[in-house]
């Protein structure tokens, strides 16, 4: 059984992440099922920092569609270049968005979602899939999320895909 480790109330976010993206990648490195990994991985990252949602979408007949999350309903699919999903995945880009209401197209699955940040899971130059997380709270996500996030992104690629 994966144990977490302990970590000080006041560490960082980049000491969080740190010490969670091992412990994810040794988690799925093994699991044979795609939807099984992204499910432990979206449920680690969604309780260990504390996210308010927190999941996958995967490309699936022209559109993103609902893959393993962690948190109140979402949108069951999502168009190529809609919302902030669509966007990364049409970009092939990290979008970071401080305050939802403000991005055009934002697509409003929960009104309690204030920010938001989206990563395409990219391999070849192509998007497969991209990890959408919210948060309750604005401008919650910054440039170490972003780096920590391609970097297990990278990893979630390479393992599921």
């Amino acid at each position: 059984m994966l144990k977490l480790p302990d970590i000080p109330a006041d560490a960082t976010k980049e000491q969080r992440y740190r010490e969670i993206i091992p412990q994810i990648e040794s988690l799925i490195s093994s699991e044979t099922d795609r939807t099984a990994a992204l499910g432990n991985v979206a449920a680690l990252l969604h309780g260990y920092m504390g996210f308010f949602w927190t999941g996958f979408y995967l490309v699936k007949n022209g559109e993103l569609v609902l893959n393993a999350f962690q948190g109140p309903v979402a949108c069951s699919s999502i168009k190529h270049g809609h919302g902030v999903c669509g966007t990364a995945w049409a970009q092939r880009q990290t979008i970071v968005v401080d305050d939802v209401d403000k991005f055009p197209g934002h697509i409003a699955c929960s009104s309690l979602s204030r920010s938001e940040i989206v990563v395409p899971l990219l391999k070849n130059g192509e998007t497969l899939g991209v990890l959408d997380i919210d948060s309750e709270h604005l401008a919650t996500f910054d440039n170490i999320d972003k780096e920590m996030l391609e970097e297990l992104c990278n990893i979630v690629t390479e393992i599921c895909f």
